[in-house]
């Protein structure tokens, strides 16, 4: 019983625990295309000009190599932890979808020097957002205040990168600062929408 206590308050039980390690799954066996599999997924601004338009959702999905994985990978379980429920899946695959293509357009419009990018971490800025967001919504007292905080870190992250250019966690890995800026920016309005929306439905630890 114990057990299954932890993994409800990680969401890693049941539909939500296969979930998660199928989209982990997803990201590895990526990567097990090597560079070429890269090379025909990321987002290039070169090859989406001449049609290549898979790049904008695939793009997301590629990573760079096995660090870059494994911070992406520890990302995408500590934000399912924290707010897989805070929203019911459909409204997370819109969200996520709306952040996808925010975040592109905001590269391809906004960030016209950008020629390449890879990786999840934009999409999990937006999850991080929308979930904050959520809770600060719709919560009870503590968890309005949780929610607060939460997107105080975020902006904090964002300014410190934004400056800086580089990981949080790993100085030494370029980021792109842009692309966390957008999905934020994403998972606020769409966080805020969906929770309004859903008013007493919405969850929260």
């Amino acid at each position: 019983m114990q057990r299954r206590n932890t993994l409800t308050s990680l969401n890693g039980d049941g539909p939500y625990g296969w979930a998660l390690l199928g989209l982990v799954a997803a990201l590895w066996l990526l990567a097990a295309a090597g560079s070429s599999g890269v090379e025909l997924l990321c987002y290039q601004r070169l090859a989406i000009g001449h049609g290549q338009v898979w790049r904008l959702l695939t793009g997301h999905w590629v990573h760079l190599g096995v660090r870059h994985l494994l911070m992406d990978s520890a990302g995408l379980v500590l934000i399912w932890a924290l707010y897989a429920r805070t929203l019911p899946p459909f409204d997370w695959l819109l969200l996520l979808l709306g952040a996808t293509a925010a975040i592109d357009a905001g590269l391809w419009w906004g960030e016209p020097q950008v020629e390449w990018y890879v990786g999840i971490s934009g999409l999990l800025h937006a999850a991080w957002a929308a979930g904050a967001t959520a809770w600060a919504l719709r919560g009870g007292i503590g968890v309005r205040a949780q929610g607060v905080l939460m997107l105080a870190a975020l902006a904090a992250k964002l300014v410190l990168e934004r400056h800086g250019s580089a990981s949080l966690f790993d100085p030494s890995m370029p980021v792109m600062t842009a692309a966390h800026a957008y999905g934020a920016a994403a998972g606020v309005l769409g966080g805020g929408l969906a929770a309004l929306r859903l008013a007493p439905r919405v969850e929260s630890l």
